[in-house]
């Protein structure tokens, strides 16, 4: 049975309420006798923006409190960026992606400088992501790479005031917030694969709600799902969040599902990049072959790098 009333819970950045607003308009227009209301939240990861998210909790400082607001009935889902998703969601929580996939890619955007291989040695290029530090490190070692953190606004605020040579954001985001003239260069896959989940919407329900899922199932796009079980069974495998340098990138062709992803460290200097092919349909066992493979070709040795501590 359709709701009567749906509560969408977000974090009240402008791409969060971008997404969150594209969501309840994609739903009204399908179901106009809906009515919707719009919780706004901040989470800890918009409250903490001086240390990279690594040292702070990764990725789930962006949900908890909107999951929270779902257990305690103050909402009924809540709008993610599937990359912000810990790949394991808490019992009793149920997610599905809604619409098709926004380019997955990183952007590279400068104010001076045409493209990362345009950057003169020592060039200052922020990103907070280890996993985009591990990838331009690897290619170009001469660059200086420093944290950089906040919504899209404050980190092309940032730019702009000269803080940065140039700076990587998602280029999902920076198209969605009608910024997609700011990017330079759209990086190619060979240089950056991109997080696990990026340009997919998510929205995470309860899982006892039969009726949430009946009303989502028809945004559902059926590519943008087998690639992110694919990527997020890769991620589960190789243990992906913020402290792991970790990507994945799925693409979906007819029946066919090829997927390339990798593990390594923060400066670059392993990296173990594997890619694997199967049926559409068995996504997600396709995404946990290749995180296995990944852990077999030098990924454990990673892990096991990873995990010591930091001088």
């Amino acid at each position: 049975m359709t709701p009567k009333l749906l509560r969408i819970a977000t974090r009240e950045s402008k791409l969060a309420m971008w997404q969150t607003e594209h969501v309840a308009a994609r739903l009204a227009e399908r179901h106009p006798g809906i009515a919707i209301e719009i919780v706004g939240m901040t989470t800890k990861g918009d409250r903490i923006l001086d240390r990279p998210l690594a040292q702070v909790g990764g990725k789930g400082l962006f949900i908890k409190e909107l999951e929270v607001a779902l257990a305690d009935n103050l909402a009924d889902i809540a709008v993610h960026s599937m990359k912000d998703v810990p790949m394991e969601l808490p019992e009793g929580f149920a997610m599905l992606p809604f619409g098709p996939r926004e380019d997955a890619r990183d952007a590279f955007v400068s104010l001076r400088h045409a493209s990362l291989a345009a950057l003169p040695e020592g060039a200052v290029v922020g990103t907070s992501s280890l996993r985009r530090e591990c990838q331009l490190r690897r290619a170009y070692p001469s660059l200086v790479i420093k944290p950089l953190r906040g919504n899209v606004n404050t980190r092309l605020a940032k730019l702009e005031a000269g803080d940065y040579d140039a700076i990587i954001l998602a280029a999902a985001g920076l198209k969605r917030l009608g910024f997609g003239s700011r990017i330079r260069e759209l990086l190619p896959l060979e240089v950056a694969l991109p997080a696990i989940g990026q340009g997919v919407l998510a929205i995470e329900f309860l899982a006892g709600r039969a009726d949430l899922a009946e009303l989502l199932a028809p945004f559902v796009d059926a590519s943008a799902r087998a690639a992110a079980d694919a990527e997020r069974a890769l991620g589960l495998v190789v243990e992906g969040s913020c402290e792991v340098p970790v990507g994945g990138h799925a693409t979906v062709t007819g029946s066919t599902v090829v997927i390339e992803g990798f593990l390594g460290l923060p400066d670059g200097t392993r990296l173990v990049r594997e890619r694997a092919e199967g049926a559409a349909a068995d996504a997600a066992k396709v995404g946990r072959a290749l995180g296995e493979r990944i852990l077999a070709r030098g990924g454990r040795e990673v892990l096991t790098l990873l995990a010591q501590p930091r001088q």
